[in-house]
């Protein structure tokens, strides 16, 4: 089977289209996870045992080296071989494995009910949330997360059980749904401020992160601000972060010359695209915000991986985890 061809049967499977994302089409996304490679962090200090490699050295599983015998030294760990051979105690110092707690921020706010091609960013920020998620059970991590709107949060504390991934994913498929009702029915929410922001959603997951764990943050960072900066920058110290960035294919660029009528749910309007000068400052306003967000995030040392919504997440994920290993 040929790349494309494999590309298409992945599209036909995993790709979640349209406005709401249904429940079967996270649980569907463990079989997407399976075909990601893992990205093995090494930032772990978290005191639990568990099933990743950490910079801690100590008594566990994989040999690390022989070094001589200090005082304090459990005796246990003395090599009597290596001992006898050089004719002074050396002992064995082994690398921990220890759990990784992994917690899952995902943006479902009004700025994310948004698509021209294939699905909403909505709809792709928890299909990726999904794949994280299943990619974490499966390599026996303690999962949870935070899914966010405009007015309502939901905290699912890490948990390394099937259970707790299936209440993550219902949270994420109801707040999904609860913005796609809001948009049908109170069009005039998608101007209003929200309670809710990034920097809010930042300050929750601070409080309950605990030192060594990986942070994926999925948002169109619409909400970016500098207490969420702050925010960041304390998390990113001593955990791994990821930030996803979702964004359409629309924001990027404007559609080909014409005259569009466009409405925000009440008020219309028509979009001249015909000028040339306004297509390319539009283009570069964008980019001008893409490259800005990844600066930020390269002076923290966060990965910075963009998630476009006419593309296959799976596949967009897969190839950002190819380069990081």
């Amino acid at each position: 089977m040929s790349t494309i061809q494999q590309i298409e049967s992945l599209q036909e499977r995993f790709q979640s289209k349209g406005a709401i994302i249904s429940l079967q089409q996270l649980l569907i996304q463990r079989q997407a996870a399976k075909i990601v490679d893992y990205v093995p962090y090494n930032r772990s200090i978290a005191g639990i045992s568990g099933l990743h490699l950490s910079k801690m050295r100590g008594r566990g599983i994989d040999f690390e080296e022989f070094r001589p015998y200090q005082q304090g030294d459990d005796i246990r760990t003395i090599d009597w071989r290596v001992t006898a051979r050089i004719g002074k105690p050396f002992t064995k110092v082994f690398r921990e494995e220890r759990e990784r707690p992994v917690i899952i921020a995902v943006d479902q706010s009004s700025s994310m009910y948004f698509g021209s091609q294939v699905a909403f960013k909505s709809v792709i920020a928890a299909q990726a949330a999904a794949i994280f998620c299943w990619m974490a059970i499966d390599n026996g991590d303690r999962v949870g997360g935070l899914v966010y709107g405009d007015h309502d949060q939901s905290l699912v504390r890490p948990k390394r059980s099937r259970r707790s991934a299936l209440h993550l994913l219902n949270q994420i498929h109801k707040f999904n749904t609860l913005l796609a009702q809001q948009a049908a029915h109170h069009a005039s929410n998608a101007q209003t401020p929200g309670t809710s922001s990034l920097s809010q959603s930042l300050a929750e997951i601070r409080r309950i992160t605990k030192p060594g764990s990986t942070l994926y943050i999925i948002s169109d960072f619409t909400t970016m601000d500098e207490t969420a900066m702050q925010y960041l920058n304390q998390l990113s110290r001593h955990n791994n972060v990821v930030c996803c960035f979702v964004y359409d294919a629309l924001e990027e660029n404007l559609p080909i010359p014409g005259y569009y009528s466009i409405t925000d749910g009440e008020n219309k309007g028509t979009l001249n695209t015909f000028s040339s000068k306004a297509r390319k400052a539009y283009q570069e306003n964008f980019k001008t915000r893409m490259e800005t967000l990844q600066d930020d995030f390269m002076k923290l040392q966060i990965p910075f991986l963009k998630l476009r919504t006419n593309q296959l997440v799976v596949e967009q994920i897969r190839q950002w985890t190819a380069q990081t290993l």
